[in-house]
């Protein structure tokens, strides 16, 4: 490789030494020229870039324009644009092009570069750079043709996974049955513990009583909270009564209910209705009534629905 290399610029130092005739079109008086071509390294592989050099030798003030790179449309493609030098010379104009590009093909490919165009006091002469070729070696190793592929695969393996790992994964899903069906029994083995509704409503009315709201100024907030926990009360004794009712639906699907004291409980719900959402102001001796009253009426609800005692008969 380094031998070829010598060899190229030392043929390209010897074409600008001594004068030959290079094939061009002139206009006219045809103008004296000197060109090199140099391609180094000479053999590469694909991908690899390397490096075009053509060297022009024209009179003193003469203009060389080179070709630009070889476009994406070829094996060999140009990889940067062209760089131009100029070296000092006492005869004459001198100025290499150095192409770097690199081919993308396997074999003997040409190097496509259009013409260099020289031009001296209105003349021009085109200096053609066709005939150029780059040895491009395979990648691939001496023995490729000598191995044998395997052959295709059909399109469905029906015998690709062995038995046993069907059988164990049988095996996995029936455990994960078993386990979920011991799981949901006993669940149900469990009795759902409901609470009972006046406790619950004792707690609250105690939970209330606690924060001591009378006391902070905060009476509106207190009634709100006290009927809060008797509408709670009656949605869990009385289905059709639930929270999503208005104080009037309350009283009309309570109504005719024995256990209810209606007009006590009209009292307690219109005032409450009228302290939340008409502001309507409320002392702290009618705020603690009107808790007391709720109270009551729990309490008078939950003894109502208490079973009655059994009359024990006379010996």
């Amino acid at each position: 490789m380094k031998l070829a290399r010598l060899v190229s610029c030392a043929v390209a130092l010897a074409a600008l030494l001594h004068p030959r005739p290079a094939a061009a079109q002139a206009t006219g008086t045809p103008i004296p020229v000197q060109a090199a071509v140099s391609i180094e390294p000479d053999t590469v592989r694909i991908g690899d870039p390397f490096l075009v050099q053509i060297g022009i030798r024209a009179p003193t003030g003469a203009t060389i324009a080179f070709p630009p790179p070889p476009d994406t449309t070829g094996a060999v493609q140009g990889l940067d644009p062209v760089r131009v030098e100029t070296r000092p010379d006492s005869g004459g104009l001198v100025q290499w092009g150095y192409y770097r590009v690199a081919a993308w093909d396997i074999g003997e490919q040409p190097i496509a570069l259009g013409d260099v165009i020289v031009t001296l006091g209105g003349r021009s002469r085109r200096i053609s750079m066709a005939g150029h070729k780059v040895f491009v070696a395979s990648v691939l190793p001496a023995d490729t043709a000598q191995r044998i592929p395997k052959p295709a695969r059909p399109l469905y393996e029906f015998n690709a996974t062995p038995w046993w790992v069907w059988l164990a994964l049988a095996a996995a899903v029936l455990l994960l049955l078993l386990v979920w069906w011991w799981l949901r029994r006993r669940k149900r083995g469990k009795p759902i513990a409901v609470p009972d509704p006046f406790a619950r409503a004792e707690r609250e009315f105690a939970r209330i009583e606690a924060l001591g709201l009378v006391d902070a100024g905060e009476r509106g907030r207190y009634v709100a909270l006290i009927v809060e926990v008797l509408r709670d009360y009656l949605a869990a004794r009385y289905a059709r009564a639930p929270l999503s009712h208005t104080s009037t639906e309350v009283l009309a699907a309570l109504h005719g209910e024995r256990a209810v004291p209606n007009e006590r409980l009209a009292h307690v719900l219109t005032e409450a209705d009228l302290i939340k959402f008409g502001r309507r102001p409320v002392t702290a001796e009618r705020a603690r009534e009107l808790g007391r009253e709720a109270r009551a009426l729990v309490a008078q609800v939950h003894a109502a629905t208490l079973p009655a005692p059994a009359v024990q008969k006379a010996a």
